[in-house]
This record gives C-alpha cells, sequence and structure tokens, in this order.
C-alpha cells in the first residue's frame, strides 16, 4: 500500500526536535492533495525521513494523534483523518521566563483569596481534587495607576500551604511556585481569545460594558504532567497586545 510522503525539514537545534517534527508533518498533512494517501510511513521510516530518533518520531506523532490529526491502529499502521479539523491551534513553544516576563511589571492587589470546590470548568485539569484554592488579583499600571487585568489562579490546595500572599503582590504566580516554592516547571500552554466585557470586568477594569478584553488562560505542569496551576486573566483590549516572533534561523 503507497504511504503518504511528508515534505522534508531542516532541523533547528534551539527547539525541542519532536516539536519540529510535528509541526512539519501537520503543515504536510494539512497541505495534502486529495488524491494523497492517507496512510502514514512507519515509525522507523517517518523517524529515517526526519533524521530523529523513534522515540522523537513517537512523540511528535502522540501531539498529531492528540490533535485529532491522526489515528493509530496497531498491526495495522498510522492513517490521517481525512474529516481532521483544519482550524485546530498550533502549539507554540517558548520558555517558562517568557511567561514570567510577560505577566511581570505590574503593581497587583489581592482582592481575595481562599479555598473553594473545584469548578466544573476545571475538574479535568484536577481529577480527583474536591476543592482548590483560588487567588484573585487586580494588576495596574505602575505609572498611571490604571488597571489593566486582573487575574484569577487555581492551584492545588498543598501548594497554597506554601505560597505567601505577600510575594503575590510583587511576582506572578508562576515564579512564585518555581523560584520560591520550589516547584519544577516543565510546561505552559497558554491560549487567547477576544471576548467583551462582563460586569465584573467592566467594573474592575473601568471600561464599558460589553467593551472588547483579551481572554487569557494559561495552564502551568510539572514534570509528571500534573496540573499545578490554571490562570485566567481578562486583560483591557485598549491596553494589551499578543505577539509571537518565530525564528527561522
Amino acid at each position: 500500500m503507497t504511504s503518504f510522503a511528508p515534505d522534508s525539514i531542516v532541523l533547528n537545534r534551539k527547539l525541542p526536535l519532536w516539536y519540529q517534527v510535528s509541526q512539519s508533518l501537520r503543515a504536510s498533512i494539512l497541505g495534502r492533495s486529495p488524491q494523497d494517501p492517507l496512510r502514514l510511513p512507519t515509525e522507523e521510516q517517518l523517524a529515517g525521513h526526519y533524521g530523529v530518533s523513534v522515540l522523537t518520531m513517537r512523540q511528535a506523532l502522540k501531539e498529531l494523534e492528540d490533535e485529532g490529526l491522526i489515528t493509530r491502529h496497531r498491526r495495522r499502521g498510522t492513517f490521517i483523518e481525512p474529516a481532521a479539523r483544519r482550524g485546530a491551534p498550533v502549539r507554540l513553544l517558548g520558555s517558562v521566563d517568557a511567561i514570567v516576563a510577560q505577566q511581570s511589571g505590574m503593581t497587583a492587589e489581592l482582592l481575595e483569596h481562599g479555598t473553594i470546590p473545584v469548578p466544573a470548568a476545571l475538574t479535568d485539569h484536577f481529577p480527583g481534587a474536591e476543592q482548590v484554592a483560588t487567588y484573585h488579583r487586580l494588576r495596574s499600571d505602575e505609572k498611571t495607576g490604571e488597571p489593566t487585568n486582573h487575574a484569577r489562579n487555581y492551584i492545588r490546595p498543598e501548594l497554597a500551604e506554601r505560597v505567601d500572599v505577600a510575594d503575590l503582590e510583587r511576582w506572578p504566580m508562576t515564579k512564585v511556585l518555581r523560584d520560591v516554592v520550589g516547584v519544577r516547571i516543565t510546561r505552559v500552554t497558554d491560549s487567547v481569545e477576544a471576548r467583551l466585557a462582563d460586569p465584573e470586568t467592566a467594573r474592575l477594569l473601568e471600561v464599558p460594558l460589553l467593551s472588547p478584553i483579551l481572554h487569557y488562560t494559561g495552564i502551568t505542569y510539572d514534570e509528571e504532567g500534573r496540573v499545578l496551576d490554571v490562570a485566567v486573566i481578562h486583560y483591557r483590549g485598549d491596553r494589551f497586545s499578543f505577539s509571537v516572533t518565530l525564528d527561522a534561523d
């Protein structure tokens, strides 16, 4: 049976190899012609094509499988999913330090904190947990005092016992967990979307009701893949923009 032939790629040693391979194969799959075969080469053949180990190739394929672009069948092989969503988000990699820098540089006021039942929208992130600790902060421009965003963090209660709320008035939660609590953070996933200001956000950020805002969600993971923190931040749409720079070297 003829297999799909993906494009080649020149690997950049500054980025994880599995990530580069997954994104190259993703582009090949989404750019394929209707007459192209749906069956992918074997893991070994793909690893040889990209010049990576089988373990790296397996991790890249897992990324595409999680996205729904491919399906894997034991003994039958790996196949492109014909009905795969073409609008699925692309995962862009950066450093945890970049996340810390993004969230720093503002005055923060702690509005409230405590322990609450796990919100229904977060149960998948905190499986088996009955409660999470929550922190609600309002950030303002240091020069003008103008409110810029308000943030809610949801973290595991055992971590909250080691968080000093005074630190949250100076630093973002990511920095507190990593540098003060001492948790090893291995991954942070970000998503940003446009929304309209609800009554609470309009009041806190001093903007008209239903004015545009940026809704940010950041999920922080430890080395075991457990979620440590879910951050939900509402940014004033007239004060923030998000940009991504991709290095081609």
